[in-house]
């Protein structure tokens, strides 16, 4: 996963695999333009790639976590790296446009609910538009005491197009959502938490290391076993009971023979805390001085005129060994 600055926000890879990706426009209150969110998305696809990131982080510099789309007309660039080519000119009218919405503005909490990696949204200040369905799309919340939460796209006559709807209802079901959204309100972040918007409150000075503390949590956690239940949380939204029970008994039989689920119950009887994730600390370079020696090997039987089969299989099993 790349880290470092890029067109509208920073990616800090940190211990534990934890990446935090914060906003770093706050003169724009850290708005998003489609430039920003292309760019997002191939951040969340390098994270969803890369066995060193666990959790991912999304929060904002100064006094918003992000205030929506930044309509300010791009008068003045703004700094970084782009990761994704711009947008071909002549083709900036298609934002708008049914394609555009699907495969430009959508895409980034798409990917933030498909990545089958923890987010966490740290609500540093203002969260509207299309930062509470950015927020929204996370799996957990955790938001400063006074940030302001809403989406008030009627106000301009428009619809909440990046999924907010959707995701309110699951969140707060559908009374409580047409009563948010209808009226166009915009609350506290005390409200939320009565409302179930978000998870936890902290004050401003706290919630980089209460944020922390919940993803080095999740970071240790059997990521196997959390990343079939997060995708079975969700997916019970638009399953039957039947359908459900289906689903989870396919990915148990994957879980419970896989090696966090052996350490788990040795700890268990062992009465001690499970060290999880071992299987991603495997020595990696180990394979770079197998290759060596196997092609050494294989060079030496094909000379011979040696039956080589036996030599390929050590390298099957050797590669089932790290991918397992």
């Amino acid at each position: 996963m790349q880290t470092g600055s890029f067109t509208g926000f920073e990616v800090d890879l940190r211990d534990t695999g934890i990446a935090w990706i914060k906003f770093n426009t706050p003169e724009r209150l850290n708005g998003l333009t489609q430039a920003i969110k292309r760019d997002l998305v191939e951040t969340i696809i390098q994270a969803q790639m890369d066995n060193n990131v666990r959790v991912l982080v999304f929060t904002g510099a100064g006094r918003a976590f992000c205030a929506g789309d930044d309509i300010s007309g791009q008068r003045k660039p703004i700094e970084g790296e782009a990761l994704v080519p711009p947008i071909p000119p002549g083709h900036d009218s298609d934002i708008g446009t049914y394609e555009g919405l699907r495969h430009l503005s959508q895409t980034v909490n798409t990917a933030i609910r498909s990545c089958d990696k923890i987010s966490i949204a740290a609500i540093n200040g203002v969260a509207i538009q299309t930062g509470l369905s950015l927020a929204l799309a996370c799996d957990f919340r955790v938001a400063v005491n006074g940030a302001r939460l809403g989406s008030a796209t009627l106000r301009f006559g428009l619809l909440p197009d990046e999924g907010g709807q959707y995701l309110l209802v699951q969140t707060i079901g559908v009374p409580k959502t047409m009563d948010f959204l209808m009226r166009k309100r915009i609350i506290r972040a005390e409200e939320a938490f009565e409302l179930g918007l978000v998870h936890e409150l902290v004050d401003a000075e706290g919630l980089e290391s209460r944020v922390m503390q919940l993803a080095q949590e999740m970071a240790n956690g059997p990521q196997v076993a959390m990343r079939f239940l997060k995708r079975s949380i969700y997916n019970a939204y638009d399953l039957s009971f039947e359908q459900s029970m289906d689903e989870i008994a396919a990915k148990t039989a994957v879980s419970d023979h896989h090696p966090d689920a052996r350490e788990g119950g040795l700890a268990f009887r062992e009465k001690r805390q499970p060290r999880f994730n071992a299987w991603l600390e495997k020595d990696r370079s180990s394979a770079a001085r197998f290759s060596q020696a196997y092609e050494r090997l294989l060079s030496e039987a094909t000379r011979l005129g040696v039956d080589t089969a036996a030599i390929r299989a050590l390298q099957d099993t050797y590669s089932q060994y790290l991918e397992s």
